[in-house]
């Protein structure tokens, strides 16, 4: 079985109230842990939040365009320029105009201004340090992945670009089975049976796996695991692979990791000499099954079924793996 890519959700889509409110609470109460409100003294100095926002600013850098820093601080300019004169006044920030161009301020930490960035950082870190110290390694492991998700759904950095296919490591077999459960009856309103299904697949290739004639790959993009893909003998038949639980988490959909871990399985099955592979899907994987046509799948057989629930049509898709890749004869 293998999973499909769903199409991004329009701007129509009715805004879920719960989530926007989940969002705001969480908002709140994280900005109170980690103490952001202390809005008349940071962190126990004499600072001011807004103050201490120019200090962390400036600390990343020689001198900046006045301008430059208003947009990064998404600030008033009048409120700025107060700032700036009062840090002046205190011999936490320089001004001068740009050499370059009499009409652009630009501004600096100076000495006194470092040294109160620095001690604004180490505070900092000891305060945030203070709520992970107790957590478990697998808590702080959670923790992360969370927050990678976060910044990255919510557009607080860029996409990554870049994705990793590799052997499944510690528990990853594990995850393989969970994420399919969890995606497919999210998705697709699948019961149990479906989770029972993967669950024998990946049990029967931990245990009987030929290393040389079988594979798993685990696609990991940003630091955690976000697809999977298998490749097992058929058995009685040994010219024949089957290609199983294709996967691609929804954050990570669109970016080609579907077709690189089919290509990448591809791959394998003609190195390892099989002559053909097949894979068993339905048809409402839309997206799974432009995959295959892809690849070179053809659909040879078709068959309702209601194995995981809702009525379904499932689908025998089969390759040819001797047949010309990009112009060279696969010589098994």
């Amino acid at each position: 079985m293998n999973a499909q890519t769903r199409p991004a959700g329009s701007a129509e889509e009715p805004v879920d109230e719960e989530l926007v409110r989940s969002l705001r609470e969480f908002s709140r109460e994280y900005t109170r842990l980690i103490g952001a409100l202390d809005y008349r003294h940071r962190l126990g100095t004499r600072h001011s939040l807004p103050e201490a926002r120019v200090l962390y600013e400036l600390a990343a850098g020689r001198r900046v365009p006045v301008a430059a820093l208003r947009e990064r601080l998404d600030m008033d300019a009048g409120q700025l320029s107060r700032l700036l004169s009062r840090s002046e006044a205190r011999g936490l920030v320089g001004r001068q105009n740009d050499p370059a161009d009499s009409r652009r301020q630009l501004v600096a930490l100076t000495g006194a201004g470092r040294e109160a960035a620095r001690l604004l950082d180490r505070r900092a870190q000891e305060t945030t340090g203070a709520l992970v110290r107790d957590l478990s390694a697998a808590e702080r492991e959670r923790l992360g992945a969370a927050l990678r998700v976060v910044t990255l759904l919510l557009g607080l950095r860029r996409r990554p670009t870049g994705h990793l296919l590799r052997p499944p490591g510690p528990g990853e077999l594990g995850w393989v089975i969970q994420r399919h459960g969890a995606l497919y009856t999210a998705e697709y309103g699948w019961n149990a049976a479906f989770e029972a299904l993967v669950a024998d697949v990946v049990a029967t290739f931990a245990r009987e796996q030929d290393a040389a004639r079988e594979a798993a790959w685990i696609a990991e993009w940003d630091g955690e695991p976000v697809g999977s893909i298998l490749c097992v003998a058929e058995p009685d038949d040994p010219e024949t692979a089957r290609l199983r639980l294709l996967l691609v988490e929804p954050h990570a959909r669109g970016l080609g990791i579907g077709g690189a871990l089919v290509a990448c399985c591809l791959d394998f099955a003609r190195g390892a000499g099989y002559r053909r592979m097949v894979l068993w899907t339905n048809e409402c994987l839309a997206s799974a099954r432009r995959l295959y046509q892809a690849a070179g799948f053809t659909l040879t057989d078709s068959a309702p079924h209601t194995r995981f629930g809702p009525r379904e049509t499932g689908q025998t898709w089969s390759l040819d793996l001797t047949r010309p890749v990009d112009g060279v004869r696969n010589p098994a």
